[in-house]
């Protein structure tokens, strides 16, 4: 592990060690600066034969197949696959509602453990790691960079996040599709508690753009089953009114919208094509991680 001047309450080294047998892999072409593991638009140098192309004058003497020329008394010129770095962009959600948490965990924490392996796996495979907190806007945004002092300074931020206020965070996804010039892995961490035909919009922009788009939609256990017994004050969390309720009498209506939510979010996420991973906040976060790291592996180089 990279050295770090304090403990992070969000890293378990062990956890870590056992993530880092597999790669963080991009599921589209990216555009980096330096060479790496991860498929690139453009042709270059590398071990993996690409496709033949016809010569064009001007090509490189040296990449003619000679042996395609004594076959078909034509010049071809063999390309292979660029291998490049790519720009993990970790988006964390720090409004109000991640602050819940039924258990021993609060969304909040859940988030900072998958931001913080993500970004340690992809710097130690020579990735750049970038942060961008949000809430009602764009609360904290540090540019990706692919050096070990500049993840210590998105471990700070990531420990210091606070979550309060509003969420915006569609609002937030489409300034950075934006403003992320160079096609990047967007990895979102969210409670999502947006309209899916919001969310829509944001993840068709980041896929025209030519983003990978991955996010774990982090639920707590009770926000699924609704399991209360007792007349109680629900409390939003993000600055509305209370609302004092017999769970009883309400859970019927509750368990139908949570259904018709989660169904639409389907439909857009299937539509969208987008990497998403539904997690009640019980679950284990390495197994969690695993799975995700494991799925991109199989669909490496689909361009």
């Amino acid at each position: 592990m990279f050295p770090d001047r304090q403990p992070r309450s969000f890293l378990e080294p062990a956890v870590l060690s056992r993530l880092a047998a597999v790669p963080l892999s991009a599921r589209r072409p990216m555009q980096g600066n330096v060479s790496g593991r991860h498929p690139s638009p453009h042709r270059g140098s590398s071990v993996e034969f690409a496709e033949y192309r016809k010569y064009v004058p001007g090509d490189d003497l040296r990449r003619l197949d000679w042996r395609a020329y004594g076959r078909s008394d034509r010049f071809f010129v063999k390309e292979f696959e660029a291998d490049t770095n790519l720009r993990c962009c970790l988006v964390l959600d720090t409004s109000g509602s991640m602050d819940f948490g039924s258990g021993g965990v609060t969304k909040i924490e859940y988030a900072r453990r998958i931001a913080g392996a993500l970004g340690h796996i992809a710097l130690q495979q020579g990735d750049a790691v970038g942060l961008s907190c949000v809430a009602k806007g764009l609360v904290r945004n540090i540019p990706p960079k692919r050096n070990p002092a500049h993840l210590m300074t998105v471990f700070d931020v990531l420990e210091a996040a606070k979550p309060q206020g509003e969420t915006s965070i569609e609002t937030v996804l489409h300034e950075l599709a934006e403003t992320t010039r160079q096609r990047a892995l967007i990895v979102i961490m969210s409670d999502l508690f947006v309209e899916p035909e919001a969310l829509r919009s944001c993840f068709q922009h980041l896929r025209f753009r030519k983003h990978d788009v991955a996010v774990f939609h982090l639920l707590d256990p009770r926000e699924l089953s609704f399991s209360f017994h007792r007349p109680m004050r629900f409390l939003d969390m993000e600055g509305g009114p209370s609302v004092f309720a017999e769970p009883n009498e309400i859970a019927d209506r509750y368990h139908k919208a949570i259904g018709g939510y989660l169904e639409a979010l389907h439909a857009v996420v299937l539509e969208s094509a987008i990497d998403y991973h539904r997690v009640s906040i019980d679950e284990d976060y390495e197994q969690v991680l695993m799975k995700f790291l494991i799925g991109r592996t199989r669909s490496k180089g689909v361009r």
